[in-house]
């Protein structure tokens, strides 16, 4: 887990600068670690086979390629499984952004802590990732504050003080 205020984020990429595609057809998937006024690119997770009509052909076996790293995708050649391999790549993760997630993606997600955030057109990396920190700033859903380990609300999330509880009222 990641420091508190920080979360681990993946966004899915088949461009490397947008949101741009579905859960199980990402060539890639982008991990950064985020906080109210920071981000930092981690890795890039690539699939062989991932996107659209197409192979990855470089890459496959786990050969890894100009930093990042390749996986190994069973549905390429064989069309089984595509989900478990991205599932298993972002399993430590708290948020992920795609533009598709079915029904059993979203179920293994939650089952590892992970909030998915679907957005129904693309978007830059950038402009998801400036969203979600103002998100962090501001008094966060509860959702977010558990992936920031802050579980409680406090004075540092809240806008305004609490008032206080079992007081009496003036009649």
């Amino acid at each position: 887990m990641t420091q508190t205020g920080h979360i681990k984020i993946a966004l899915t990429s088949n461009s490397l600068t947008r949101v741009d595609c579905a859960f199980v057809m990402a060539k890639q998937i982008l991990l950064y670690e985020v906080s109210v006024d920071s981000a930092e690119l981690l890795d890039a997770v690539r699939f062989a086979g991932g996107g659209k009509g197409g192979k990855g052909g470089e890459g496959r076996g786990g050969k890894k390629k100009g930093g990042s790293c390749w996986m190994e995708d069973e549905a390429a050649s064989s069309g089984v499984d595509r989900l478990t391999p991205r599932v298993e790549a972002i399993k430590d993760c708290q948020v992920i952004f795609t533009t598709g997630l079915s029904d059993v993606a979203a179920v293994k997600l939650r089952d590892y802590g992970v909030f998915p955030v679907k957005m129904e057109s693309g978007r830059e990396v950038d402009e998801c990732i400036a969203y979600l920190q103002r998100m962090m700033k501001g008094n966060p859903p509860l959702w977010l504050r558990k992936a920031m380990g802050v579980e409680k609300r406090n004075a540092e999330f809240l806008l305004e003080p609490a008032a206080p509880r079992n007081q009496p009222t003036a009649a």
